[in-house]
């Protein structure tokens, strides 16, 4: 810790996604949240060309709130060594981060790519761990995994960019076979970056193809007629799961867009507790939780489910960094269920160190 007893809190942002500016939005709030009786926050910005830059927090929170306009600051580059801590002689460590809050959505952020490099840098952070934060990207796997944990989901096929190039054709065809309307999705990828809403085989190539332009890997799934159900999940003894909220889409693409979300104020309208029978609220929450338990994840999570007219609930996805910008549902959520941003991030953070300890003590010898 840093001489003033305060635990230093990394807190990383931007990165090489399509979610960059989203990310910068998040962690603007994430940096609002952190009480600064405990904490001292060392900012550090990943540009689109993947330059770790010092940012300042001052100008962080006095930034925009709108994500076309979002960017990281142009300053000195902060090299990863200056981040890890150093243990003196005397046992003491000194300078360097106590623990990392990483605000990375998308890929390189929250596919265990970055999870790695901090395991590799003993750094305690918040969120999963590498194998449940790969898993919760890749639509694909996370999808099998649950459907083969017995866990509902909608009919999917997958396809990949070389055997799609060889055979255009059969692909349409196989995905001609799910119902529509259908949506194309990069399998990974996040804030709906990628996606579109297929009404007709002939608009099936176009979408995939657009979807490429951010995968090598794209998922076809049938559309679900029901409500958009999203609970919060945060792990603990015993972990908490949120009331439910549900996402009333009235954008004019149809579903909740990339800018249904973040660029048209009325592109959708949250229903903030989601109007459930204590029935199907109970059935929800089990449902996301067995679904955090089954993709081996930790610290937080946001499942979405669906909600069909007979009562069915089906997973969509989960995330397992979810947005923590001044619209996301996550913290929405959380403080809907008595836990305040401040109280949120610091167990978070308290949880982030716990593990990290935990993970500390495990022996890597036999001798």
């Amino acid at each position: 810790m840093s001489s003033n007893s305060k635990i230093r809190v990394g807190i990383l942002f931007g990165g090489q996604s399509a979610e960059h500016e989203i990310s910068i939005l998040s962690a603007r709030n994430v940096l609002a949240a952190l009480d600064p009786d405990r904490f001292e926050p060392v900012l550090i910005g990943i540009d689109q060309s993947g330059r770790w830059l010092r940012q300042d927090p001052a100008k962080l929170l006095a930034s925009t709130r709108d994500p076309r306009l979002a960017k990281i600051q142009d300053t000195p580059p902060a090299p990863m060594t200056s981040l890890i801590p150093v243990q003196g002689q005397g046992g003491e460590v000194s300078g360097g981060i106590d623990v990392v809050f990483p605000v990375l959505h998308g890929t390189l952020g929250e596919d265990g790519a970055m999870q790695g490099l901090l395991e590799v840098a003993g750094i305690p952070y918040v969120g999963a761990g590498v194998l449940g934060s790969a898993i919760g990207m890749d639509k694909d796997v996370m999808k099998r995994l649950l459907r083969d944990a017995g866990i509902p989901v909608a009919k999917f096929i997958t396809l990949r960019r070389e055997g799609f190039e060889a055979d255009p054709a059969a692909a349409v065809a196989a995905a001609s076979k799910l119902r529509f309307p259908l949506f194309t999705k990069p399998a990974n990828a996040g804030s709906s970056v990628g996606v579109r809403k297929v009404k007709s085989a002939a608009e099936i190539e176009s979408a995939v193809r657009f979807a490429f332009q951010f995968d090598t890997k794209v998922i076809c799934e049938e559309g679900i007629v029901g409500r958009e159900i999203e609970l919060a999940v945060l792990a603990g003894q015993p972990p908490v799961v949120s009331v439910a909220g549900e996402i009333v889409v009235q954008h004019q693409d149809g579903f909740y867009s990339y800018d249904a979300k973040y660029l048209d104020e009325s592109g959708a309208r949250l229903e903030l507790p989601a109007k459930m029978s204590a029935a199907e609220l109970e059935r929800a929450q089990a449902l996301a939780l067995k679904t955090f338990e089954v993709l081996e994840c930790d610290g937080l999570a946001r499942v979405d489910l669906f909600l069909k007219a007979d009562g069915t609930l089906l997973v969509n996805e989960i995330n397992t960094l979810p947005g923590f910008t001044a619209i996301s549902m996550y913290p929405k959520l959380m403080e809907l269920s008595g836990i305040k941003p401040v109280e949120l991030v610091s167990r978070l953070i308290d949880q982030a160190i716990r593990r990290g300890k935990l993970r500390a003590a495990i022996k890597h010898s036999i001798g």
